[in-house]
């Protein structure tokens, strides 16, 4: 069973906030009342203390006939003074510590007395009974019929005065972060999807569960995210169509360049349709690379490279490869086969020859994963452009010429392919030359 929680967020804020005021006042009137009457007993006893002395100091001014008269007529309003002894076996000592101790001493010093509590018959509770001497030795005894003997209130120690103000800064503080965090988790909470629907726009739905707001953010997310992947999927659908479009009518042109006969025409039109052949087959190429969803299986990168590299030597390319350890990543073979290989061929294409490289790593999430390392030895590329060139149909400037600057759509073909097994590439120069794509992966 759980309690009643408000739906809203402002709502849960509030309660939040009302209870920990309300714990924050509650803890400070009790500190308050407490000190409070501490200090009105000990301003009590020191009125009766005044009282006591002053009545004590003109006793002794008297004969001992004008006590006897006078006795019953001092102190009226809260002392009852009389020069009777009181039997000592009904007695009871009253605490050192208590307050009436400290004010008699101050009020009378020098002076002896005793503070003792005294059972009465005639009353439910005992009363407080003060015993002395007078200066020619005459016994004394002042009741106190309208003073409670109860344990004083005393100061709490400094101890606990500090672990009050602690608990309660404390209490304050865990409140405090409780609201903070009510707030902000659902931020984090939307911060983290949509780092998530950069990386794969087809991930699952953001939870609606949560306070009303939260629940309308993650619904408008939710309906923001389908438009977008509605979008891509449709933008795709119309590139691979174009593309696929275009093969029939330059199947046709090709056709009917064989009846041109002058040859060095002829050359030039099959070149340009060569050209136009390449860009469909690049185009359709990223098309699908932005609607791969082969399942993801266990890779062995170590086997995969290795195999990578024998084909590159294979055709003649000069790709060395490093000591490579054991990792296993979770991944479609073919679409992080083919993203390799784009990579190694860019760089045999623009640096001549490859390096390889394999290592343990950790990823920007925290998560274990490996970095994949594959240089070149060419001119690299200006800083500005080491991101551009992922983008679609991009070509640097030393990379125009139709023979060696492709249609600009490998690394954007790449960077999908490796997004939609959750990894990333980056470029960048290397200290001593040439240009380093870095590839990571999430380790098994």
């Amino acid at each position: 069973m759980t309690l009643p929680w408000p739906r809203s967020l402002f709502a849960r804020l509030m309660l939040i906030w009302l209870f920990g005021i309300a714990l924050v006042l509650a803890v400070s009137l009790a500190l308050f009342v407490g000190e409070r009457e501490r200090i009105g007993r000990n301003v009590l006893f020191e009125g009766v203390a005044q009282e006591i002395a002053a009545a004590v100091d003109l006793l002794d001014r008297m004969s001992p006939p004008e006590r006897e008269r006078w006795i019953d007529e001092f102190g009226r309003r809260r002392l009852r003074l009389s020069l009777r002894p009181v039997a000592q076996d009904r007695l009871r000592p009253l605490a050192d510590d208590h307050p009436l101790h400290t004010a008699l001493r101050t009020a009378m010093p020098g002076r002896r007395f005793g503070i003792f509590i005294h059972p009465r018959d005639d009353r439910p509770h005992p009363i407080l009974l003060v015993a002395l001497q007078l200066k020619d030795g005459t016994a004394l005894n002042i009741r106190l019929p309208g003073i409670a003997p109860a344990s004083p209130l005393r100061a709490p120690p400094p101890e606990r005065l500090f672990a009050a103000l602690a608990a309660l800064v404390l209490g304050v503080g865990l409140l405090t972060w409780i609201a903070v965090r009510l707030a902000t988790r659902p931020l984090s909470r939307m911060a983290a999807a949509a780092r998530a629907l950069g990386e794969d726009p087809g991930r699952a739905p953001m939870d609606t569960r949560g306070p009303t707001e939260v629940a309308l953010a993650a619904t408008a997310f939710n309906q923001m995210q389908q438009r977008i992947a509605e979008h891509v999927t449709e933008r795709t659908r119309i590139l691979a169509a174009i593309s696929h479009d275009l093969q029939t009518p330059i199947t046709r042109l090709r056709l009917r360049a064989e009846l041109v006969d002058d040859e060095s025409l002829r050359a030039r039109i099959q070149s340009d349709l060569d050209a136009m052949q390449g860009l469909v087959k690049e185009g359709l190429a990223y098309a699908r690379s932005l609607d791969e969803r082969a399942p993801p299986q266990p890779v062995e990168l170590a086997p995969l490279l290795q195999a990578l590299a024998e084909d590159a030597h294979d055709m003649g390319w000069t790709v060395r490869v490093g000591e490579l350890p054991q990792a296993r990543v979770e991944a479609s073979p073919s679409a992080l086969r083919r993203a390799l290989w784009n990579l190694i061929e860019n760089g045999v294409k623009f640096g001549g020859e490859v390096d390889i490289g394999l290592a343990p790593t950790t990823l920007p999430s925290g998560d274990r994963g490996h970095e994949i390392r594959i240089g070149d030895h060419g001119p690299g590329l200006p800083a500005g452009e080491l991101e551009k060139v992922f983008e679609a149909f991009y070509r640097t400037e030393a990379s125009r010429n139709r023979e060696t600057g492709g249609t600009g759509l490998g690394l954007a073909i790449t960077r999908n392919l490796l997004r939609g097994q959750r990894g990333e590439v980056r470029l960048h120069n290397h200290p001593q030359g040439g240009l380093e794509a870095r590839v990571l992966l999430h380790a098994m």
